[in-house]
């Protein structure tokens, strides 16, 4: 699989991603279940590559699918000039535990 579904429909799947990735670089730190945590890494590189590029175009690609201005702006100003030297992997999860409720395993998704 290339993919995993979240028990989701493909527009709730797409629109928890959006909001875990605008919460990503809002916070720079999120706690979510770990399954989930493993798809937001890869939207998490994507978007980050487009800030590393930094022209408009890329700008407006990650409008299109950040939905907070503010987090974009952040995102090409603030966090994408640390990571220019990287080639990749500017997340890091480290296992939590498990919920109480479902006992899910929650991890903390950060960037490096």
């Amino acid at each position: 699989m290339a993919y995993r579904k979240l028990g989701r429909d493909s527009s709730a799947r797409k629109a928890v991603l959006r909001s875990l990735v605008t919460s990503l670089f809002r916070h720079e730190r999120i706690e979510t279940t770990e399954a989930k945590a493993k798809e937001l890494r890869k939207v998490a590189d994507k978007m980050l590559t487009l800030a590393k590029r930094g022209d408009l175009h890329a700008r407006r690609q990650a409008l299109a699918y950040i939905t907070d201005e503010d987090v974009v702006r952040k995102l090409f100003a603030e966090v994408a000039p640390k990571y220019k030297e990287r080639q990749g992997g500017y997340t890091r999860i480290i296992k939590v535990g498990v919920r109480q409720g479902d006992a899910a395993p929650v991890v903390i998704i950060e960037l490096v």
